[in-house]
């Protein structure tokens, strides 16, 4: 094989794009506001930072090893291991924004039941990618790179379905008080999660 092949080429761009879904609960900025209100926040920021680190390591993971013209087997491993560490992170996220409760805000309860119930379908989608991973065909190069070629799709649809309900329950005062929490603010900055979307090339 010569050069970067455009299979992996083309994950590892989809894989950019999903890792904005991350960056919804990163907060932004704001001021002061209640307290039953920032407890939530620390509660949920404490809770999904974690989450967003592993996220992230999974991400790196599957890229570096879809970048190297690794073997088939490799790429396996490293796509199998990475959706189900993305699949399991977005469960966590959905149980501790669940677990935590309604924000006291207007429409709070209504909003929180949307972002659980979008991260809930995150973490099945990487489950489903993770199957079609593990039965992919390692023994025939143009099959795996063929399956390869249909995870990469799915990816790229999820890297664009982002993350409205997650964006709708961050507005305003939630917003506000998920940007004064450290947990959060560290996942905003430290770079792991913020890695840019890219566009793939067909």
């Amino acid at each position: 094989m010569e050069g970067t092949n455009p299979v992996n080429k083309k994950l590892a761009a989809a894989l950019s794009g999903g890792a904005v879904l991350v960056l919804a609960l990163s907060g932004c900025s704001g001021d002061e506001t209640n307290d039953k209100l920032n407890s939530w926040a620390k509660e949920v920021c404490d809770s999904v930072q974690p989450q967003i680190k592993k996220i992230a390591a999974a991400n790196a993971s599957i890229q570096k090893e879809t970048s190297d013209d690794s073997a088939p087997a490799d790429v396996q491993k490293a796509d199998s291991q990475g959706f189900q560490d993305i699949s399991d992170a977005y469960k966590a996220m959905a149980t501790a924004i669940q677990q935590a409760g309604a924000p006291n805000v207007e429409d709070g309860e209504k909003k929180q039941k949307a972002a659980v119930a979008e991260l809930n379908q995150l973490s099945t989608a990487y489950g489903e990618l993770k199957k079609k991973s593990d039965a992919l065909n390692i023994k025939d190069q143009a099959k795996f790179a063929d399956g390869l070629e249909g995870v990469a799709t799915e990816l790229e649809k999820l890297s664009k379905t982002g993350s409205d309900a997650l964006k709708e329950l961050e507005k305003g005062e939630v917003g506000q008080a998920m940007a004064e929490q450290q947990s959060c603010k560290s996942a905003n900055t430290s770079g792991e999660a913020s890695v840019p979307a890219v566009p793939s090339e067909g």
